[in-house]
This record gives structure tokens, sequence and C-alpha cells, in this order.
């Protein structure tokens, strides 16, 4: 007689009956949202090639890049590029710009939203309510090239601030060639471009909010005030965790179109900022690999930035990002 196949042990029978449950849960999944998974397509497709596709190219910052080699025929030189980007002239007025102009708009534009989101919950007349917030929305519709064409305008020497400070007397301010201005031109105008679009989420947030604990905290003797501190802004807060994990995951990501817009050799000082000079050395200058070095160095201290913020909130909070 034949002999028989030896038994499988336990452990190993519960595995494959896993996996086969695994397999049969995916088709039948697949077969029962195979129309949605098609609606999907287009856009990981879209990811796949125009995002992660061209990641190869992340082999410029460690070669030699020539056009005529290509980037496999390259020479491949290490780490050179980071270390002539670390040792330059230019590497701490970067990072320090860089950094500054995030720090600004983290103290200043990031809880504007959220104030003007409290106060529109605030308010009691629906007209004016929806007069405001289409007011503030506008801004957002505005090229960044129009915003910054009417930055010089209303801020030119002849312009309309300057001709306002000539009736009081002050002697007029070259606002955009002047370095101490620039950062707090930038973030001015950023907040009021964004600041009604930005509150819409925070809106929605307060929106979700049970009214029964605004009840409940009337009987107690809460005034609008308490209302706000106690429920309000607690309810609103793991939106707001969220959207702080967000912004710093890109805060090393200046707003490149808008520098570029805005600064001139005359504010290089406080403008400059590491897209900017990526755009310089790599598009006008054509030197791929030191600015591909650059621009991976850029993307590695956002990552850790996004992680050491999701860790810091998970521990902090329960809110958190993933």
């Amino acid at each position: 007689m034949a002999a028989s196949p030896p038994a499988l042990p336990p452990d190993k029978k519960a595995k494959d009956r896993r996996k086969l449950e695994k397999r049969s849960l995916i088709k039948k999944d697949l077969k029962r949202n195979k129309y949605i998974y098609l609606l999907a397509l287009p856009v990981i497709a879209y990811y796949a090639i125009f995002h992660y596709g061209p990641m190869y190219g992340l082999l410029m910052a460690f070669k030699d890049y020539s056009i005529a080699d290509g980037i496999w025929g390259s020479k491949w030189i290490g780490f050179d590029h980071f270390k002539n980007f670390f040792d330059s002239y230019y590497f701490g007025r970067l990072l320090r710009n860089t950094i500054l102009i995030n720090v600004y708009e983290l103290l200043f534009a990031f809880p504007a939203p959220i104030i003007l989101a409290l106060l529109l919950n605030e308010i009691r007349g629906r007209i004016f309510k929806r007069t405001v917030q289409t007011i503030s929305y506008l801004p957002h519709f505005i090229s960044i090239v129009v915003v910054v064409g009417m930055m010089f305008d209303f801020l030119a020497r002849d312009g309309l601030i300057n001709q306002l400070l000539g009736f009081l007397g002050i002697d007029s301010i070259p606002f955009m060639s002047e370095p101490g201005w620039f950062r707090t031109l930038f973030v001015g105008s950023g907040i009021w471009q964004g600041l009604g679009w930005g509150s819409i989420i925070y809106l929605a947030a307060i929106a979700t909010i049970d009214p029964t604990l605004y009840e409940a905290a009337k009987i107690d003797g809460a005034g609008r005030f308490k209302q706000v501190l106690h429920i309000t802004i607690p309810g609103m807060m793991p939106t707001i965790v969220i959207m702080f994990i967000l912004n710093m995951g890109s805060m090393m990501s200046v707003g490149s179109e808008k520098v570029l817009l805005m600064y001139s050799p005359l504010t290089y000082e406080t403008a400059d900022v590491i897209s900017t000079f990526v755009y310089r050395r790599g598009v006008l200058d054509s030197d791929y690999g030191f600015t591909t070095a650059v621009g991976l160095f850029n993307s590695v201290v956002s990552f850790i930035l996004l992680v050491v913020s999701n860790t810091i909130s998970k521990r902090v909070s329960e809110h958190k990002l993933w």
C-alpha cells in the first residue's frame, strides 16, 4: 500500500485557511466593486506615471549627470553633491529663510482660518454671515500672478500705500525691494488670499459637533465664550491636528512660484529659499545632478518632520494622521 502523505501541522493548516479566506474576500470585493476600481484606475495611473515613475531620476543626485550620457551612463560620484551643498555659502541662508517663512506661516497663517471659522460660527445673521464668507472666499480664486502684481502696484514708491503714508508725513518705503519686508508681505498676502478658503474645513468640523452639547452647556450656565472654549474648540481639535501635521510635512516646501514672482536680487538675503535655489541652478544653469540632490535633501527633511509631528501628536493626544 502507498504511504499516505504526512498530515500538516495545525499552525500550517490555519495559515493556509486564512490565505484562502483572504483570497476569496479579495475576489468577492473586486467582483462587487469592479466599477469603482475602474473609476479609480485613471487616478492610480496618474500617480504611478507622473509621481512614482520619475523617482528613478533620484539617481542623478548621486551622479555627475550628463544629458549625453543619460542617467545610467553618467559617472557615479556618491554624496559629492550633498557635500558641496552643505559646504556652500548659500546653505545657511537658504535653510534659514525656508524655515523662518514656514515658522511665520505656522504662527500667523495657520491659526487665521481657525479664528475666522470660530467668528463666523458665532454670527447669527444669515445674510451678513454669507456676505462675509463670500468676500473672504473670493481672493482664493485670484491668480498668484495677479496678487503679486497688485502688491507691486499698491506698494510701489508712488503706489497707494506710500501715498497714504505721505499724507501722514511718513517717508515712502520701498516695500518690494526692502529685504526686511519680504517675509511680512509674503505671509500677510498669503493670509489674505487663503483665509476664507481655509476656514471651510473648520466650519465643516464645527457643523459635526452635537448641538445637544451646547444646550447642556447653556443649562449649566456656560456663556458663549465658555461654549467655544470647552465645546467648539475640542470638537475641532481632530481636524486642527491633522491640518497641523500636514503643514509640518510641507514645512520645507515654500511656494516657489510666489517667491519667484516677488523676490529680486535685492531681497535674496531674506527671500531666497531652497525651492528657488533649485530652480535657478537646475533650470537656468542646467546643473541637474546638484539640484536633484538639494531637492532630495528637502524631501527627506519634510518626511522626517511629518513622521516626528505625527508621532508627537499620537503620544500627546489621541489624534494622528496614521
